[in-house]
């Protein structure tokens, strides 16, 4: 059995350095903080949304924050997916804080075990400068939102379960890739039979991945009765999943999955996109065309319904995206819905008051309608918000046109 552990340690421990030899990062930036708890410097790597222009100006918007564990292996991946999610309306824009480890066996294991005595344990003291440490300086730093996700892959996995457990209200989401709950004799699992049944998780979620290392002819039902070293790991995360199923009441909203096609290291790209889509399944608004054509459709009132849910999961007001109703709106306007044009430009001029763009775009809207009074008030009103060339030469056109 020692034989088995050592060798996966070993394994996962050369998949990493590996990687990080390999595996340079182009999608952000990094950064260097001192920590008193862990008594070093600590590096991280930070990116924050391309729609914010990489700005750490925190007056151009809010986002919440994933925090990555093993950070320089996960980083480009999760940022490439939060990105085209985001293109996609799939999920907000988001900041992503890699956490590089300085001994990552070390600093995503709790207790002591017997395998590896002396050589592993400081889960609790790293997991206490991400709450004490790294979380405030990311929110006094730069521009971010009360919601917060964790993800973690194999002991990442592992440390991700254990702060559910330990820690439920430091997170929001909690994202375990074919964690390693074997680890420690699974006491991780034994932990969960207590904590899962007694403690509150409303507002919470948890997704689950879990990798394919099965012989021929073995499924996740089968596995169950093995008592071999080799399927310990998708064992335990089954007794989790097990007691999150007996925990029913404890309102946490989970899912997992287990990955048919994929094995331990390539678990890590499908299973955080899953992960992302599953979290933020309330996210994406859906607009039949038959609404869209149906004239005595209010999109507005679709608008502010889905964001008021949005805001509701979120656990802060997210408002009505300023670009989309924007785009909404001139659609309304090549298909001559003037009503539903004007009460989607009102809506993010009422949402975004000090956006010349919002009333310059209601000013198209009023000339198409032959307004011209009205669109000359629009057009004055967006120029004394920003200096727009296009609000100008429009302008000036109609004030010509009236003389």
């Amino acid at each position: 059995m020692k034989s088995f552990y050592c060798a996966l340690v070993l394994l996962l421990f050369s998949f990493y350095v590996q990687a990080q030899d390999n595996n340079g990062f182009t999608t952000g930036f990094s950064e260097t903080i001192s920590s008193k708890i862990l008594g070093e410097d600590r590096k991280i790597l930070i990116h924050i949304p391309n729609s914010n222009g990489g700005s750490k100006i925190k007056d151009r918007g809010n986002y919440p924050v994933i925090y990555l564990l093993d950070g320089d292996e996960n980083f480009n991946s999760v940022v490439s997916i939060t990105e085209h999610m985001e293109e996609t309306s799939l999920c907000p824009p988001m900041i992503v804080v890699g956490i590089v480890h300085s001994n990552r066996l070390s600093e995503l294991t709790t207790g002591s075990d017997k395998e590896f005595k002396g050589f592993v344990g400081n889960g609790e003291k790293f997991m206490s400068f991400v709450e004490k440490e790294l979380i405030p300086h990311i929110d006094s730093t730069y521009p971010t939102t009360t919601y917060k996700t964790i993800l973690g892959h194999s002991v990442g996995g592992l440390t991700v379960i254990n702060t559910l457990l330990s820690k439920p209200n430091l997170f929001n989401s909690y994202v375990s890739l074919d964690g390693a709950l074997w680890w420690n004799e699974s006491k991780v699992v034994e932990e969960a039979k207590t904590r899962l049944a007694t403690e509150n998780y409303k507002g919470k979620t948890l997704y689950m991945a879990m990798a394919n290392r099965l012989e021929r002819g073995v499924d996740t039902l089968s596995v169950q009765n093995d008592t071999t070293g080799n399927t310990s790991l998708i064992r335990a995360n089954l007794k989790f999943i097990k007691e999150l199923q007996k925990a029913n009441q404890n309102q946490l909203r989970y899912s997992y999955k287990f990955y048919e096609d994929d094995n331990h290291p390539s678990i890590r790209l499908i299973g955080e996109y899953d992960a992302l889509r599953y979290i933020f399944d309330f996210y994406k608004l859906r607009i039949y065309d038959s609404e869209m054509a149906n004239p005595n459709f209010n999109l507005d009132s679709l608008l502010v319904a889905h964001y008021n849910n949005v805001s509701k999961q979120m656990g802060y007001l997210v408002k009505p995206n300023e670009t989309l109703v924007n785009s909404l709106g001139y659609q309304m306007i090549a298909s001559k819905q003037f009503k539903k044009a004007e009460s989607l430009f009102k809506l993010n001029i009422a949402n975004n008051p000090t956006n010349g763009n919002c009333f310059d775009s209601i000013g198209d809207l009023y000339v198409a309608m032959g307004n011209k009074t009205q669109a000359i008030a629009s057009f004055k009103k967006a120029l004394t918000l920003a200096e727009i060339p296009e609000t100008k030469a429009k302008l000036e056109k109609l004030l010509n046109e009236k003389k």
